[in-house]
């Protein structure tokens, strides 16, 4: 079980839960000590005469100077929850929500929010009992936090002291069924919670949607590059490559810790080749052979950098205000405003992740148009089918590589520089870093569907060059077998969608890294 503590996440943890469905342990004990201390300096603080606490007895955003009676506290965190509820769009993925709830259950056990022990334990129970609530893609700034995605999540946990279950509740999946939101809860024996005053604040305030996003990200985008070394080196055994530009002097003098890895790896996928090095009259590859290590190098430092950031992103406190310890007096608590809320960090890194990852896809579209064209190829038959002209081969895959590449180049455009002043120009600058979570996972997505079709295409100019795995590096052998599992040699014409859809949950699944770790470990 994975225990929350509020500092000690890890991105691996968050995909386990997210994706695997791992459980996660009961609150400790220390922590819901710390929770308990800050939720009782809350309301106590509520009580004195003249006490004002931003969101806990005012009004929100432009309406901060609007005091709210002790009395109305615990409504206005529901007000609060359901005045947020406006995202539209197709529903996120499970996997994204998941995180979303386990960050927010993170965080919350940090003690800095003000919050009982039980609004964290809900959103565990939640997780263990599988309710994942229905969050609608858009409708995030970025910026005061992930507002919508999150009141979304708390709707379905939460209730109105007057109306109980009868009021709003949103809709959450149940045993693969969508349900309200009330029922969900009422069917996994989970009671949905009367909030307490900043409790709404506190869950619905920070940056779990970007949060996620990154580390989910962060978690597909090794995998991809693990499988774009994989497709590189099949690539350049098709090709005939020369293993000169992957020499280990070379890459030393760079200084780049990435560049040197990927060109490693690329020597030990291939080692024991045939293939390479055998066209004597060859002086240089192009670039998109050449250049791999220069290219996807950069990427892997990219993808460790952001890693960093991601990792300490899912272990901080972002709602406001937060709730700490008065300097020299331990015994003394007290309350800041600020803007850990705001995701220009995330958008940013976001933004960065996209941008890398749509040149793996552009240099792994140029290896295929390369494998297809007798021109350059070294040999093999046009669009790499025996009988070229009756049929066509592989041409129509480039095609769809092709318009790939294009749409990365479209959604890597950086959403972090923009911004739209909201809430009577109270929040004047906004990340608009949801937008950017958005597009990093589509980037993913078409960069695997482009790794599938250049693994498609090697695979086929293997055969036709090789005719199977004896000439092959003691890697790019295993890789290719298990590729072969999956889909059969292009004899003639036929559909070609269902073998890159195939070839995508293969790379999805990690299998490729798994068949080649016996002989080598590619960072």
């Amino acid at each position: 079980m994975i225990e929350l503590t509020g500092q000690s996440l890890t991105i691996e943890q968050l995909v386990a839960v997210a994706r695997g469905h791992e459980k996660v342990a009961p609150l400790g004990e220390e922590v819901c000590q710390r929770m308990q201390r800050s939720q009782a300096w809350v309301i106590n603080s509520i009580s004195q005469p003249g006490k004002i606490i931003y969101g806990v007895n005012t009004g929100f955003g432009s309406l901060a100077d609007q005091q709210i009676s002790a009395t109305d506290a615990r409504k206005l965190s529901r007000n609060l929850i359901v005045l947020c509820v406006c995202g539209v769009g197709k529903p996120l993925p499970e996997d994204v929500v998941r995180g979303m709830m386990l960050i927010r259950a993170n965080m919350l056990a940090k003690g800095h929010s003000g919050v009982r022990p039980v609004v964290a334990q809900t959103l565990i129970n939640m997780l263990n009992a599988g309710i994942t609530p229905l969050v609608p893609e858009k409708g995030s700034l970025g910026a005061s936090g992930d507002l919508a995605p999150l009141a979304h999540i708390a709707t379905v946990m939460t209730r109105d002291l007057e109306e109980g279950d009868g009021g709003y509740s949103g809709k959450a999946t149940y045993q693969g069924e969508l349900l309200e939101g009330a029922e969900a809860m009422r069917r996994a024996g989970l009671e949905r919670l009367v909030l307490e005053a900043k409790e709404g604040l506190a869950l619905s305030n920070g940056i779990d949607f970007m949060a996620a996003c990154g580390a989910l990200a962060i978690d597909e985008a090794e995998n991809l590059l693990r499988h774009a070394q994989i497709g590189a080196g099949l690539c350049l055994e098709a090709l005939l490559g020369l293993s000169a530009a992957f020499d280990p002097a070379l890459h030393a003098v760079s200084g780049q810790p990435g560049q040197q890895k990927v060109a490693a790896n690329l020597l030990a996928l291939c080692k024991g080749s045939q293939l390479l090095d055998s066209l004597p009259s060859k002086v240089q590859d192009a670039y998109s052979l050449r250049c791999i290590p220069q290219v996807l190098g950069p990427v892997m430092d990219t993808i460790a950098f952001v890693r960093q950031r991601f990792s300490a992103a899912i272990n901080a406190a972002t709602d406001n205000p937060l709730i700490f310890p008065v300097e020299g007096q331990d015994d003394e608590l007290r309350a800041i405003s600020g803007g850990n809320f705001h995701g220009q960090g995330p958008a940013m890194w976001l933004d960065f992740l996209g941008i890398a990852m749509s040149e793996v896809a552009n240099l792994a579209e140029r290896r295929i148009f390369r494998l297809l064209t007798p021109e350059l190829n070294h040999g093999l038959p046009a669009m790499l089918v025996p009988t070229s002209g009756l049929d066509g081969g592989l041409m129509m895959v480039q095609y769809t590589a092709a318009a790939l590449v294009s749409d990365n180049k479209t959604l890597a455009h950086p959403d972090s520089v923009d911004s739209i002043p909201s809430c009577a120009n109270q929040e004047d600058h906004v990340s608009m870093g949801a937008n950017a979570a958005r597009h990093a996972l589509e980037i993913l997505e078409n960069v695997r569907h482009v790794l599938a079709i250049e693994m498609l295409t090697a695979a086929q100019a293997i055969d036709l060059r090789a005719q199977g795995v004896d000439n092959l590096g003691q890697g790019t052998a295993r890789a290719y077998a298990a590729l072969r599992q999956s889909v059969s040699f292009l004899e003639h014409d036929r559909e070609t969608s269902s073998d890159m859809e195939i070839l995508s949950a293969l790379i999805q699944g990690g299998q490729l890294v798994r068949e080649i770790s016996e002989v080598m470990v590619l960072e």
